[in-house]
């Protein structure tokens, strides 16, 4: 379950020098617009499907791009901060610390706990924040499916949607083929 939270004081709405101060308890903890979002420990079929993505990212990136996964912040102010479970970003916008800018690609890995906020919530924050692409992965290990969205107009619009065994290739950030099925295979023996 994620728990949204706004400060006692609406007055002061909880800043990233706030989650400085969080517990490291294994939770995510975000900020969206101020109000704080705890999120629990995510389980096996979530950290397969995440670190999957990421190496296969990892193998196709360029020189001048980074694949980075959670835990890392997009920063872009003192009222938001996202961890997406993948991210690509342009080597020359990291920081050590965060990506205080929209990276080119976001991906979330949906679990129970998490499938309204990463299809609603953060969907709409890394279109506000000029996010080209973003990809939902649900890593279900009867019908795993890898859903794509990019940006027109401010706006996502689903460009693709693959299940199973189906395979799908990325045109940006860069060139990459994944198959839904591929991405949870380690959870089987």
């Amino acid at each position: 379950m994620t728990v949204v939270t706004t400060p006692g004081d609406v007055a002061h709405p909880f800043t990233v020098s706030d989650l400085e101060e969080m517990p490291d308890d294994g939770r995510r903890y975000e900020l969206i617009d101020g109000e704080l979002l705890v999120s629990p420990a995510s389980g096996w079929a979530h950290q397969e499907a995440m670190y999957t993505v990421y190496m296969v990212l990892r193998q196709a990136c360029p020189p001048d791009m980074r694949v980075i996964g959670a835990p890392f912040a997009v920063r872009p102010d003192k009222y938001n901060e996202v961890q997406p479970d993948v991210l690509v970003a342009r080597f020359v916008d990291l920081t050590e610390d965060d990506l205080p800018r929209a990276p080119l690609l976001a991906v979330e890995v949906i679990s129970p706990t998490s499938r309204l906020r990463d299809a609603s919530l953060k969907k709409a924050v890394y279109a506000r924040l000029g996010t080209p692409s973003y990809w939902v992965v649900d890593p279900n290990p009867d019908k795993p499916s890898l859903t794509v969205f990019d940006l027109a107009d401010g706006d996502y619009k689903e460009i693709a949607q693959v299940t199973g065994g189906q395979a799908w290739t990325a045109s940006r950030p860069f060139p990459v083929q994944l198959i839904p099925a591929d991405l949870v295979r380690g959870l089987r023996p």
